[in-house]
């Protein structure tokens, strides 16, 4: 365990931190000892006298609701998956043993789920940023995400992949009004590589906004002639 336990004691004073109701600044002997979890401080009581080990446990508890504090603040920009938790915890210094516990809590709360953490990633990603099956695969392994989980949750969004490929490629292909056949393909395909869409899908897609691209310009030259020869 990290830090120095105090030396045991008689508590004189029981008193709530001014900006924590969830804290408790235990006094022994007059002297400040150290702050302990509301709900082990409702255990004690004035003129309790706290031997090595009750410090100890005290002590522990304290740095394990400290690990848990810290554990919710970083699960309040995003969901977050197991191991990401343990390498944060880790890196914060919280030793193995209170880490986890945290976790474990975390687990039972429902707060820390790998399954549902991998369906939000791939659910934010088609929303925001699109991106194809193999990158999507390699971001939740490096996640920490388990393979059987990943291959489950990628399973479910396999069959929209087509869909989400199309609706990326005509956004771009927008901006490639001018583009010749060979600019059309090299630039649309790199930029759908690019985001892990598989290799057939994304030639599929490619062709047929190509042949769509061809069929739009032959009708606005027909359109223009027509207009041209009825002026």
């Amino acid at each position: 365990m990290s830090g120095r336990t105090p030396a045991p004691g008689v508590i004189t004073a029981l008193t709530f931190q001014k900006n924590s109701s969830d804290w408790v600044n235990l006094y022994l002997d007059g002297e400040f000892a150290l702050a302990v979890p509301a709900l082990e401080a409702g255990r004690l009581r004035v003129g309790q006298a706290l031997s090595q080990a009750d410090l100890e446990c005290l002590a522990a508890a304290a740095a394990q609701a400290r690990a848990y504090e810290r554990a919710l603040k970083f699960l309040g920009s995003r969901p977050r998956s197991i191991a990401e938790m343990r390498r944060y915890l880790a890196g914060k210094g919280v030793e193995p043993a209170h880490m986890e516990a945290v976790i474990q809590r975390l687990q039972e709360l429902g707060y820390l789920d790998d399954r549902a953490f991998a369906r939000w990633w791939v659910e934010n990603r088609q929303q925001f940023r699109p991106r194809g099956i193999f990158v999507l695969r390699q971001e939740l392994r490096q996640k920490g995400v388990a393979e059987d989980i990943i291959a489950e949750v990628l399973g479910e969004v396999v069959p929209a992949e087509r869909e989400t490929v199309e609706e990326l490629a005509r956004r771009r292909a927008a901006r490639l009004r001018d583009e010749d056949r060979a600019g059309f393909y090299r630039k649309l395909s790199a930029f759908l590589l690019r985001r892990g869409f598989a290799g057939d899908e994304v030639s599929a897609v490619v062709a047929q906004l190509w042949r769509e691209k061809q069929e739009q310009q032959s009708q606005d030259e027909l359109q223009t002639s027509q207009h041209l020869d009825m002026s």
